[in-house]
């Protein structure tokens, strides 16, 4: 095997579970740059991370990653330097830097049209509308159509969700009450929250759907690695089974479960492979009860947060990574749509216990953490210390006091 040393872009627990991967898969440990020191990778002896000021800027990102690869080339030649993403700005920043990075880097990234199309809620829209992809009734506004009030004409019933076509974007405004996400009940409520996104800074395009009723259980998420030579390699399932009900962290999963559906697996894979996609792509969908439809909510251009999960699971995402990028391994052409019977978690087991609402699925992971088929992504017995001890255990304690204030608000607006 040719020598290689995964270069993380992030600091969070998707750079974590990443980091992990890579150490359960070959016992290395991974070079992190980012612009900022998130709790996940701290006092981690299996991610070196670099806080680099500005690095969320592509002057700035450009340099970094030139000046390290260079100083490796020097000190490890030979080394295959695996360079990815953990998160929207910089997935965004390495696709826009693609061929100044091309000569010392190998990595998957989409060209800046299709990263745009796809990353873009309401292009990504539009390209399921040409797949037959099924997605819930939407009306996207810009900043002008805003201005008119053009929301007061809607073709769905309220209650409606409301949430940023630009999510990269969306993280650099703030105003009292700012969510990922938004249920909205009245038109009232609407016309408060969508003029205090717009005049707190926030420019581009807005979307209102159609709320799918149902709560976190209604939700599914896919994950699937495409190689370099667009061949969808690998699909995982999960069904979530409990959110964040934190506001600003409202759609991140605490608890998936394995979940099986060849029909969805397919129909996405004829899609990815068509419009000529590379890398991990990470979908969030809901099922539909009224037509009994898997509704589409966006395509994350990167592993999720909660990906992890596929590799406890049995399909650890380091190794695809390697495979392609750096041995560029030979593929049968036969798609590995994952099985599993590991419970992922975020939280700790009385969150689960306490909070996923009753039933098979909740009986089922129940009888998983009781088997000890379950897992977390910071909770790696090979890179625990007393100071990451104690940061897990105070991370979980938050977990507690979010849902403890936050998640009967959340219920009541389902």
């Amino acid at each position: 095997m040719k020598q290689f040393q995964p270069v993380l872009l992030g600091s969070d627990i998707n750079a974590y579970g990443m980091a992990r991967a890579f150490h359960e898969a070959y016992g290395i440990v991974s070079t992190a740059f980012a612009h900022f020191q998130l709790a996940p990778t701290r006092f981690s002896r299996i991610v070196d991370v670099h806080i680099v000021e500005g690095f969320g800027e592509a002057k700035t990102f450009r340099r970094t990653l030139v000046d390290y690869a260079k100083s490796m080339r020097e000190s490890h030649p030979g080394t295959v330097l695996l360079l990815i993403p953990c998160g929207d700005v910089y997935a965004n920043l390495l696709s826009a830097c693609r061929q100044d990075l091309e000569p010392y880097y190998v990595f998957n990234t989409l060209d800046p049209a299709l990263n745009r199309q796809l990353s873009y809620k309401n292009t990504f829209y539009q390209t399921c509308e040409r797949y037959g992809l099924p997605y819930p009734k939407t009306k996207v506004l810009t900043a002008e159509g805003v201005a008119h009030k053009e929301y007061e004409d809607l073709p769905f019933d309220f209650p409606i969700a409301m949430k940023p076509a630009d999510s990269a974007a969306w993280l650099d405004i703030d105003f009292p009450g700012r969510k990922k996400a938004f249920v909205i009940e009245t038109p009232d409520e609407l016309d408060l929250l969508i003029n205090l996104a717009y005049d707190a800074g926030y420019q581009a395009e807005m979307v209102l759907q159609d709320f799918i009723p149902g709560d976190d259980s209604h939700m599914r998420v896919l994950n699937a690695y495409v190689d370099r030579h667009h061949r969808v390699r690998m699909m995982f399932l999960g069904h979530p089974l409990l959110e964040d009900p934190t506001p600003e962290a409202v759609g991140n999963y605490a608890a998936i479960i394995p979940d099986f559906n060849e029909e969805i697996c397919l129909k996405i894979k004829a899609f990815l492979e068509d419009v000529g996609y590379e890398g991990v792509a990470n979908f969030d969908m809901k099922y539909d009860e009224r037509d009994q439809t898997y509704k589409l909510f966006e395509i994350n251009l990167r592993q999720g947060r909660s990906s992890y999960f596929v590799t406890l699971n049995g399909c650890n995402l380091a190794r695809y990574f390697v495979e392609d990028l750096v041995e560029d391994s030979a593929f049968d052409g036969k798609t590995v749509i994952g099985r599993g019977d590991r419970l992922w978690m975020e939280i700790p087991r009385s969150i689960f216990r306490d909070y996923v609402v009753e039933g098979d699925d909740k009986k089922r992971g129940l009888e998983m953490i009781a088997r000890g088929d379950w897992g977390t992504t910071l909770e790696y017995r090979k890179d625990m210390n007393p100071m990451r001890w104690l940061l897990i255990r105070h991370m979980f304690s938050i977990y507690q006091k979010r849902y403890a204030q936050f998640f009967k608000q959340k219920a009541d607006l389902k």
